[in-house]
């Protein structure tokens, strides 16, 4: 079973930019209720992208750099990175129809 892994601001361009697939970056705080919710979902989506898309979590209190560099103000959200480029994201805690169809566009 494939679950978000977490990335961080010193690995973030090799796990992200970097990636050969595109890949689901799920800004994310442990205080953060909104946050919480859409875990499970993203989880869920990992598994069922295994292998077309890589999902990961970064967590913006210990990781600012990366937060600040996407102008990340609301959390959770959710960005679709493909080719070291951001293509799309998501903002709030979303129904994973919601996310998997956004993710679709760029597969």
């Amino acid at each position: 079973m494939s679950a978000a892994e977490q990335v961080t601001d010193s690995n973030f361009k090799q796990e992200v930019l970097d990636s050969a697939i595109p890949v689901l970056v799920d800004f994310w705080a442990p205080w953060c209720g909104p946050c919480r919710m859409v875990a499970p979902v993203v989880d869920e989506i990992a598994q069922q992208y295994e292998g077309k898309v890589k999902v990961v979590k970064l967590n913006t209190d210990e990781n600012p750099a990366v937060a600040s560099q996407y102008g990340i103000r609301s959390i959770p959200t959710l960005m679709i990175f493909k080719g070291g480029q951001r293509v799309d994201m998501v903002v709030g805690a979303v129904p994973k129809n919601n996310l998997a169809v956004t993710l679709e566009k760029h597969l």
